[in-house]
C-alpha cells in the first residue's frame, strides 16, 4: 500500500484548512443532520433499554429473584458475543475512543461500530447492570458523524470537527443538555475553540437537544417535576463548610472510583476469559446482588429518580451509594458496553444527600436537595475532570440557577482534590492502559522545540507533472532511486504516486493518465508546523515522505532520515555530555572488579539492576555466551546524586557483590568466562554506553518491565548502543522450569529488528528445553490478498535450525496487539519474541508502540530485539 497517506486513510490532519463560504454552509447543514440522527439514535437506545428492562422486571415478578441473575448472565453473554465478533472496539462507554480519534489516532469508527454499540448497550442496561447510556450515545453520535463524513468526502480536518459535533449532539440528545454538549467537546474532547468547531458543535448540539426533546428521547422533564414537588436549591453562607466537605469527599470518592475501574479492567484482562464470559459473570454477580436488595433496586431508572429526589432516609441512600459504587466498577471492568455519566451523577447525588442529611442532623437546618445537585457536579468532576461541563449539565437538567454557587464550590474543590490525588481524568488512564498516551503525544520533544517543518525539509523536490501518462512514470521509476514522487500542476501539489501504485497498476495501459492513478489530496504540512506535529504524522500513519506546502504550493519534502538527522544534530550540539555517553563527562568510579581468562571470541554485557530477575537473566546470558563461545561482562551501576563526589561517596555494595558472586557461580556452571564490575556513577546510561565502547561489547542483554522506557536509562541505551540490544521481561518461565517442550511465539512484521530477532533465535532459545517455534503474521480482516511471503520466508529460514518444529500461522484481526496476546495466551506460549519498532529511535516513539502494548498484556516471558544496524535507520 502507498507509504503516502491515501485518501481512505487521510482521516486526520494536523494542519488547519480554511473552508470557502459554500463549504461552510455545507458544514452547518451537515451539523444539523448529525444532530437529527443523534437524537433518533438516542431515542432508539432509550426505548430499547426501557423495553428490555420492563421484560426483565416482569420476569422477576413471575419467576422470582432467580430471573435477575439469569437475565444478567444471558443478556451479558449475548452482548459480549456481538461486540467481540462484530466490533471489538465497542466495549466500555466509548468516550476514550472518541477522544483518541479526535487526537489523530486511526481507530475504526463508523456505522457498524455505532450499531454494535447501540445493541450492546441495550442488552447490558436491559440486563440490569448499573451503567449509563449517555456515554454510548456520545460515541454513537460521533460514529454516525464519521460515517456521514465518509459518505460525503471532505477534508480530514472537517471530518474531525464533524466527529466532535456528533459527540456534542450525542450528549445533548442523551441528557437534553445542548450547552453541556458544546462545553464537553471543548473542555474534554478537542480543546479547540476555532470558529468552525464552535459553530458546528453548537448547531449539532442544539439540533440534537431540540429533536431529542420533541421525540421524548430523554427521561422526562426534570425541571417541571422538581417544581411540582417543590424542590428548589438554596444557599446560605453558613453552609460553606459543608459544601467544602462535600467537595473533598467527592474528590476522594471519585478518585477511588476511577482506580477501582482501572483495577477491575486489569483484573479482567488477566482473567484469561473471553469477553462474553467476563460480561456474563459480571451480569450474574450484579443480578444476584440486586436480587438481595429491596425492589427499588431492580429498576435503575426508578433508583436514580429515588436518589435525586431524596425520597429515602440516609440508611437506604448509603446502601444505594455503596451498591451502585461496587456494581458499576464490576460492570464496567468486565468490558461491558455502557457509560459512566449517569452512574457518576447518581453516586454524586447520593453522596450529596448524605452530607446534606449530616448538616441537618448537626445544625437542625439545611436543604438536602441543594447538596444533591452539588454532589452530582462534584463527583462527576472528580471522575471526568471537566468541572465546567459538570456544572452546566446539572444546571441544564434542573433549570435551577440558585444552585450555581454550591455547584461551583463543590466541583472546584473536587477538581483540586482529584488532581492532587491522581492527576488525570479516568478517560486519560483508560487510554493509557491501551497504549495511547495523549499527553505524551501532545507534548513537544524538548530537544527539538524550536524546529519546524521548514528547518528540516529538503528542497527543491523532484516532482512529476500531472500531464504525464503511466508509461512515462514507469520509465522514471525505473531510472530513479526514489520510491515516490509528489505530483504537481503549476507547482501546486495535487497528489502523490509511489512504486506501490505502479506495481498495482502493472496490467493497465501505458496511456493511462497520471491523474487517474495518483493519490489525490495527500496529507501535507505547513512549513510552520512544529516538528512534534511532523513526528506525530510519521509515527501514527507509518509515512515515509511528507510534503511541505503552503496554500498547495509545494515547498519541500520531509523523510524519516531528515527527522533522525535533526535529532542527532541537536543531541551532538546541545545535549550535556552525559546524555550522549561519549564526551567529557565525569568518569564512573570502580569499587569492585573481577576478571576471568579472556578466552572468548567476543563479549556480552549484562547490566544488573533488579535482584529478583537477575538470576534468570544471568542464566539466559550464560546460555547465549556459551553458544557464542563468548565472555560475559556483568555490570552493576550504583547511581549517585550529581552533587556528590563519586570517590568520596559511601555506598553499600553488599547486595551488588552477592549478585556478582552468583554470576560467577553461574558462569562456572555453564563453563563461561565471567567478568564483573560494580561502579558508582552519576549517569547510569552513560556508564553502560562507555562499557559497551571500552569492552567491545557485541550484545547487551537487559531487564525490561514491558513499558515504554522513554525517560529511563534504558531508553538512552537502546538509542545509542553500537551493538545489538536484547530486552527481556521475565514472566512465568523465569520462576519455573518448563517440563514440556517450550513454545516460542514470533510475530513477523518485517524490518531489520524482526530479521535480527530470527537470526539470534538459536542463541536466545538455548536456555529453554526442546523449543517449538510458532510464527504468525497478522492481516486486516478485509484484506483480499494475503501476502504471506515474509511469513513463509521466515519459516523456511527457521526450519534449517529447527526442522519439524516450526509452525507458520496467518491471522486476520482488527488489532495486531489483541491477536498476538490472544494467541500467546490461549496457546500457552512460554516466550514471545518481538522485533522492536523502528520508530523507537526517537525519544517519544517507544510510547504506545506494539512491543510495549503486547508485553503489558502477556504474563509469560517477552523478549525484544533491537538490531545494531537499525541505529542509523
Amino acid at each position: 500500500m502507498s507509504r503516502f497517506l491515501s485518501r481512505a486513510r487521510s482521516r486526520a490532519l494536523l494542519q488547519s484548512l480554511r473552508l470557502r463560504p459554500g463549504e461552510r454552509r455545507y458544514a452547518l447543514l451537515e451539523a444539523c443532520a448529525i444532530g437529527i440522527v443523534s437524537a433518533v439514535a438516542a431515542l432508539a437506545l432509550k426505548e430499547g433499554v426501557d423495553l428490555l428492562s420492563t421484560y426483565r422486571i416482569q420476569a422477576a415478578v413471575r419467576f422470582g429473584w432467580i430471573a435477575l441473575p439469569l437475565a444478567g448472565a444471558m443478556l451479558g453473554f449475548l452482548a459480549g458475543v456481538i461486540v467481540e465478533n462484530l466490533a471489538p472496539q465497542a466495549t466500555g462507554g466509548g468516550i476514550p475512543q472518541v477522544k483518541a480519534i479526535l487526537a489523530q489516532f486511526p481507530l475504526p469508527m463508523g456505522l457498524g461500530e455505532a450499531v454494535v454499540k447501540a445493541i450492546g448497550t441495550i442488552l447490558i442496561l436491559g440486563s440490569g447492570m448499573t451503567l449509563g447510556r449517555r456515554g454510548p450515545t456520545v460515541y454513537i453520535g460521533a460514529a454516525l458523524a464519521a460515517q456521514l463524513s465518509a459518505w460525503v468526502p471532505t477534508s480530514p480536518v472537517h471530518r474531525r470537527q464533524m466527529i466532535a459535533s456528533g459527540a456534542a449532539a450525542g450528549l445533548a440528545a442523551g441528557f437534553n443538555t445542548p450547552i453541556a454538549g458544546v462545553f464537553f467537546v471543548v473542555e474534554e474532547l478537542m480543546r479547540d475553540v476555532s470558529g468552525l468547531t464552535l459553530e458546528t458543535a453548537i448547531l449539532a448540539s442544539f439540533t440534537g437537544g431540540v429533536v431529542s426533546q420533541l421525540l421524548g428521547a430523554t427521561d422526562g422533564q426534570l425541571p417541571e417535576r422538581l417544581m411540582e414537588v417543590g424542590l428548589r436549591a438554596s444557599f446560605e453562607t453558613r453552609e460553606l463548610p459543608f459544601y467544602l466537605l462535600l467537595g473533598v469527599l467527592a474528590g476522594v470518592a471519585g478518585t477511588l472510583f476511577s482506580r477501582g475501574i482501572l483495577q477491575a479492567l486489569e483484573f479482567n484482562r488477566r482473567l484469561r476469559r473471553s469477553l462474553p464470559w467476563r460480561i456474563a459473570l459480571a451480569g450474574l454477580v450484579s443480578g444476584g446482588f440486586i436480587a438481595l436488595l429491596p425492589n427499588l433496586f431492580h429498576n435503575q431508572a426508578d433508583l436514580r429518580e429515588f436518589i435525586i429526589f431524596g425520597q429515602g432516609d440516609w440508611q437506604i441512600t448509603a446502601i444505594a451509594f455503596f451498591a451502585y459504587f461496587l456494581l458499576t466498577i464490576l460492570a464496567y471492568g468486565s468490558g461491558a458496553p455502557g457509560g459512566l455519566f449517569a452512574p457518576a451523577l447518581v453516586l454524586g447525588a447520593a453522596l450529596g444527600y448524605l452530607v446534606g442529611t449530616a448538616e441537618v442532623a448537626l445544625t437542625g437546618q439545611g436543604a438536602s436537595f441543594t447538596y444533591v445537585l452539588a454532589g452530582m457536579s462534584a463527583f462527576f468532576t472528580a471522575v471526568v475532570r471537566v468541572p465546567v461541563t459538570a456544572i452546566v449539565i446539572v444546571l441544564e437538567l434542573t433549570a435551577d440557577f440558585n444552585a450555581v454557587l454550591p455547584l461551583m464550590i463543590s466541583a472546584g474543590i473536587a477538581y483540586v482534590v482529584g488532581e492532587s490525588v491522581r492527576g488525570a481524568s479516568l478517560y486519560q488512564y483508560l487510554l493509557a492502559a491501551q497504549g495511547i498516551d495523549l499527553d505524551d503525544d501532545a507534548s513537544a520533544n524538548t530537544l527539538l522545540d524550536n524546529l519546524d517543518a521548514s528547518d528540516i525539509m529538503h528542497s527543491p523536490v523532484e516532482t512529476l507533472s500531472s500531464a504525464l501518462v503511466l508509461e512515462d512514470v514507469r520509465h522514471i521509476f525505473a531510472r530513479s532511486r526514489y520510491r515516490g514522487f509528489p505530483v504537481v500542476t503549476d507547482n501546486k501539489l495535487v497528489g502523490v504516486v509511489t512504486q506501490a501504485d505502479i506495481t498495482r497498476l502493472a496490467s493497465r495501459p501505458g496511456t493511462m493518465a497520471l491523474e487517474q492513478l495518483m493519490t489525490a489530496r495527500p496529507i501535507s504540512v505547513q512549513p510552520s508546523a512544529s516538528l512534534s506535529e511532523v513526528m506525530t504524522l510519521f509515527n501514527r500513519y507509518q509515512l515515509s515522505h511528507l510534503p511541505v506546502a503552503r496554500e498547495r504550493e509545494l515547498l519541500g519534502i520531509i523523510t524519516r532520515s531528515d527527522i533522525i538527522r535533526a535529532e542527532v544534530g541537536r543531541r551532538s550540539s546541545q545535549l550535556p555530555p552525559t546524555e550522549t555517553g561519549f564526551r567529557g563527562s565525569e568518569p564512573s568510579y570502580l569499587v569492585y572488579q573481577t576478571r576471568s581468562p579472556a578466552l572468548g571470541d567476543g563479549r556480552l554485557l549484562l547490566p544488573l539492576a533488579n535482584p529478583n530477575t537477575a538470576p534468570f537473566l544471568m542464566r539466559m546470558a550464560a546460555a547465549i555466551a556459551r553458544m557464542r563461545r563468548a565472555e560475559l561482562e556483568c555490570l552493576r551501576v550504583v547511581p549517585v546524586p550529581r552533587h556528590q563526589n563519586l570517590a568520596r561517596t559511601r555506598v553499600t555494595t553488599e547486595q551488588a557483590r552477592t549478585l556478582m558472586h552468583m554470576a560467577e557461580a553461574i558462569g562456572l556452571e555453564w563453563d563461561v568466562p565471567v567478568h564483573s564490575e560494580i561502579r558508582l556513577a552519576h549517569d547510569v546510561a552513560h556508564t553502560v554506553l562507555n562499557s559497551i565502547r571500552d569492552r567491545h561489547i557485541s550484545l547487551v542483554l537487559g531487564g525490561w518491565q514491558g513499558t515504554e522506557p522513554s525517560s529511563s536509562p534504558l531508553a538512552a541505551i537502546v538509542r545509542h548502543a553500537s551493538c545489538d540490544v536484547v530486552l527481556v521481561k521475565p514472566g512465568d518461565t523465569a520462576t519455573a522450569t518448563v517440563a514440556r517442550p517450550s513454545r516460542w511465539l514470533i510475530p513477523i512484521a518485517g524490518g531489520p529488528n524482526t530479521q535480527r530477532a530470527l537470526e539470534l533465535l538459536p542463541e536466545l532459545s538455548g536456555w529453554t528445553p526442546e523449543p517449538e517455534f510458532w510464527l504468525c503474521q497478522v492481516f486486516p480482516p478485509d484484506a483480499s490478498d494475503l501476502d504471506s511471503s515474509p511469513l513463509d520466508a521466515a519459516a523456511r529460514e527457521l526450519q534449517q535450525f529447527a526442522p519439524n518444529r516450526v509452525t507458520a500461522i496467518p491471522i486476520r484481526a482488527h488489532s495486531v496487539t489483541e491477536a498476538i496476546v490472544k494467541l500467546a495466551t490461549t496457546e500457552a506460549c512460554d516466550v514471545t519474541l518481538l522485533g522492536d519498532s523502528r520508530e523507537s529511535f526517537l525519544q517519544r516513539a517507544l510510547h504506545g508502540n506494539l512491543p510495549a502494548a503486547i508485553a503489558r498484556e502477556i504474563d509469560s516471558t517477552v523478549i525484544l530485539v533491537r538490531a545494531a544496524s537499525d541505529r542509523s535507520a
